[in-house]
């Protein structure tokens, strides 16, 4: 299918129209679903279109020493009086509204209520205006504790090669291990090239079903490793990863004495180095770009009823300069654990480096979508700049050092813009790591890495600053996985905060947020289970409770796409014609390009609430 008119070369996932063409076919399979513009409540009845007030708040709640703000939706040319109510309905703080206009991305009449100077705690609070109140929300210092729990959990229940225990990932969740071979399994453990790419098969079993499929594509999860893993080393830094330590998570390898979001990465980082061509093989150290079934299953499918022949798809120099990254990264952080898994990451990036310089040009094109997304990449200059930056920090060596700094891309103001990073734009990971990482770069050239984060940082509160709703991506951003855009650049934010302590990075990243939790067009938390009215029916195989009622919704803390102005799929199609690029977005399961769930948007959900669980220490 076309993809969207982008400055960059896309967070999208990148699916051909005879992929889309054969997941609507089998969608069909499923028959009619009861569909709604916004979402459904947990009965499974449609929903309005409409949404439930104008009053759009973070329907989760905020923070005492953070950023309080609500968008009102009206046309009225003069402010509005605006009154804080506690659950028992008293009065606790009351203002006036301030007129900011017509949103752009929304079309939405803009007034702006800022309640930050209110530090009380509490549960339901309502934010009412011109007779009109808010969902409820919460203020308190633990406010998003469990966020960040539920939203790793997703990676635990995305796992492939594993049995999920109800007991850990909850009831209704549990399912047995997929493509292990196990009948109709043809199995992830010996799995043949697609014709023409090889002549023998590799044990490519593990790793993380990418979305709503059951692909697992190395593009994707180097950019998901990289930030479950920074997440980890930031808080190392900033003196707060007791709270990601072992035993903090519902994973079975809790108690092993070893940070477990660590181990849940490693889950990943061991597929990814299964993924790379043996030593006595052609192209040995490259990596193989993906790995899916040979055409799409139906929905709803479980993994372990998944019976199509699974095959590896051609080395690609995108896909092996990812695995140097995130495995130069590994050595990096997993050393203090596990020293030996730490050597066997580095001797894996070295591996794919060398390989990756001998194939500078293998580029996984975006035809190959039959089965599974293509996600082609022409240019992977950026993917050298991260990959040479990870082996650096972790080795300082000379020759690393050198191919940071005559990558054109170690200067460019291109690495890190308003439209965010994403799996095929990798460049800002790079530079994030050089910026906050010791390394042996002159004073002068890391200050100057640190001032583009800045800068950029300062780029997205001005967006900001100039929306109706606060949302850190101008309103032409609106792209397949949005969502994960504005997380991703919400993460800029909060890494100019860790460099600065600018109060107003903080601020920002925090109120980043109130858009993913309900402050936005739709008056909808797009994160499960999150708020009043929050997405219940995101594109999942099985996660499919609205294609078969004996299926669950997808869980706490899973997160949508988010709005698509190019309406990439027949639902969007039918249901969404004319909408306002941020409205772009219907809780559908058979609106894969405004609903699907993926591991690199959820991955900086991860980080985000990470950081926002966080007591702010400095001023």
């Amino acid at each position: 299918m076309p993809v969207p008119t982008y400055p960059l070369r896309g967070p999208r996932r990148t699916v051909s129209w005879l992929a889309a063409a054969a997941l609507s076919a089998a969608l069909l399979v499923t028959g009619p679903a009861t569909t709604s513009a916004v979402g459904a409540d947990v009965s499974g009845g449609a929903r309005s279109a409409a949404a439930d007030t104008p009053v759009r708040a973070n329907q989760l709640g905020y923070l005492p020493d953070g950023p309080k703000r609500a968008t009102v939706v009206t046309a009225s040319a003069a402010p509005l009086t605006w009154q804080l109510r506690n659950a028992a309905g008293a009065v606790v703080a009351s203002g006036t509204t301030t007129v900011r206009g017509t949103d752009t991305a929304s079309r939405d009449a803009t007034h702006l209520a800022d309640f930050s100077s209110y530090t009380g705690t509490g549960s339901n609070f309502t934010l009412s205006v011109d007779g009109r109140s808010s969902h409820p929300f919460a203020i308190g210092t633990g406010l998003y504790r469990a966020l960040r729990s539920d939203a790793m959990s997703f990676f635990h229940q995305q796992r492939s090669g594993i049995a999920i225990d109800a007991s850990l990932a909850g009831t209704g969740y549990g399912r047995p291990a997929g493509h292990l071979g196990v009948a109709p399994n043809k199995g992830d453990t010996s799995v043949p090239c697609q014709a023409g790419v090889c002549d023998y098969s590799r044990d490519v079993r593990g790793g993380w079903y990418d979305a709503g499929d059951h692909g697992k594509y190395v593009v994707n999860g180097g950019l998901s490793t990289w930030l479950m893993v920074n997440t980890y080393e930031r808080a190392g830094r900033a003196g707060t990863a007791g709270a990601l330590g072992d035993s903090t998570l519902r994973i079975p390898e809790r108690g092993n004495g070893v940070p477990d979001v660590l181990d849940e990465a490693r889950w990943e980082l061991d597929f990814l180095i299964r993924m790379q061509v043996p030593a006595d093989k052609p192209r040995a150290g490259m990596a193989f770009h993906k790995i899916h079934d040979a055409a799409w299953t139906a929905l709803p499918t479980r993994p372990e009823q998944d019976g199509q022949q699974r095959e590896l798809h051609r080395p690609s120099t995108a896909a092996t300069l990812n695995l140097a990254a995130t495995a130069a990264q590994c050595a990096r952080v997993y050393a203090p654990y596990d020293a030996a898994f730490a050597a066997r990451c580095l001797d894996s990036a070295r591996r794919a480096w060398t390989a990756a310089r001998a194939n500078p040009a293998l580029i996984a094109p975006d035809s190959d979508g039959t089965g599974g997304g293509a996600y082609g990449d022409a240019t992977v200059s950026d993917e050298f700049y991260w990959a040479a930056a990870e082996l650096y920090a972790t080795t300082g060596e000379a020759a690393y050092r050198d191919a940071v700094t005559t990558s054109p891309w170690h200067t460019s103001a291109g690495a890190l813009t308003a439209f965010g990073f994403g799996w095929a734009d990798t460049a800002a990971l790079g530079r994030l790591t050089l910026a906050t990482v010791p390394t042996g770069l002159a004073a002068s050239d890391t200050a100057r890495i640190r001032a583009s984060v800045t800068a950029a940082a300062d780029g997205h509160l001005a967006t900001m600053a100039g929306q109706g709703y606060a949302v850190p991506l101008p309103a032409s951003g609106y792209v397949w996985g949005s969502n994960g855009q504005v997380a991703n650049n919400a993460v800029v934010l909060a890494v100019a905060y860790d460099l600065t302590g600018g109060q107003r990075y903080r601020a920002g990243a925090i109120e980043t947020l109130d858009y993913l939790l309900g402050r936005n067009a739709l008056d909808l938390s797009y994160v499960t289970g999150y708020g009043e009215r929050s997405s219940q029916n995101q594109h999942h195989r099985f996660w499919a409770h609205q294609a078969d009622p004996s299926l669950p919704r997808p869980p706490a803390g899973s997160l949508a796409g988010g709005p698509n102005a190019g309406l990439q799929d027949p639902v969007a199609q039918e249901r969404l014609p004319g909408c306002a690029p941020a409205a772009c977005y219907i809780d559908d399961i058979g609106s894969y390009s405004t609903n699907e769930v993926a591991v690199n948007w959820n991955a900086p959900l991860v980080w985000l609430a990470a950081f926002a669980a966080e007591p702010s220490t400095r001023g």
